[in-house]
């Protein structure tokens, strides 16, 4: 049974750091491709940062510079570092699997998500 969950989620304000984590069973993950996604209100769920399973990423343009993707296989958990954070990186945070940039096709479950709110 799969399960991915997600925390660290929080309140910070603009130019802040947050460090997410995303705890991850049910399927090999040493060799999974693992993305996180995110959606605001209002707007689809998008893919935000992919690491491979040999550790190669990948960012969308919004995040480039500002976040890194990183894996721990002994701990079958992948990280989210999100620095000088801006009120549009406000979204529910999830991770999933990510087997492709262009067509990451995730599993269907997906976790419950962690809040990340940016705001003075």
């Amino acid at each position: 049974q799969v399960q991915l969950v997600e925390s660290g989620g929080g309140l910070v304000q603009p130019g802040g750091s947050l460090r997410l984590s995303c705890a991850a069973s049910g399927f090999i993950f040493s060799i999974s491709a693992m993305g996180w996604y995110r959606q605001a209100p209002g707007k689809q769920r998008e893919l935000v940062a992919r690491i491979s399973s040999g550790g190669y990423t990948n960012y969308a343009e919004s995040v480039k510079g500002r976040f890194t993707i990183s894996r721990d296989n002994a701990k079958n958990t992948v990280y989210l570092q999100m620095n000088s954070l801006k009120p549009e990186d406000t979204a529910v945070y999830y991770c999933n699997l990510a087997r492709s940039w262009v067509q990451p096709t995730p599993l269907p479950s997906w976790g419950q998500g962690t809040q990340v709110t940016v705001s003075s």
